[in-house]
């Protein structure tokens, strides 16, 4: 798990029937950081597939887990 989080990526395209426009579109998916497969494998994607091209790639990244998030629960409420 280590390195595996969640990855959201801003991806700045050009639109195929106007190039000076920038169009925006959010990706966001599980990944392994620091070489972020499943955001390589899209953007490959993209390149064969669609015909906007891609200006500029933006990425933040979270890992799952993290020690501060870890707590134990001494109550539990039901409702319902």
């Amino acid at each position: 798990m280590d390195g595996y989080g969640l990855t959201t990526a801003q991806i700045l395209y050009r639109l195929p029937d106007h190039p000076k426009i920038l169009q925006s579109y959010v990706w966001q998916d599980y990944d392994l950081a620091p070489r972020f497969p499943e955001l390589r494998k899209f953007l490959d994607f993209w390149r064969r597939t669609l015909e906007g091209p891609i200006f500029e790639v933006t990425i933040a990244h979270s890992t799952l887990v993290r020690a501060v998030e870890m707590r134990s629960v001494s109550a539990e409420i039901t409702l319902h």
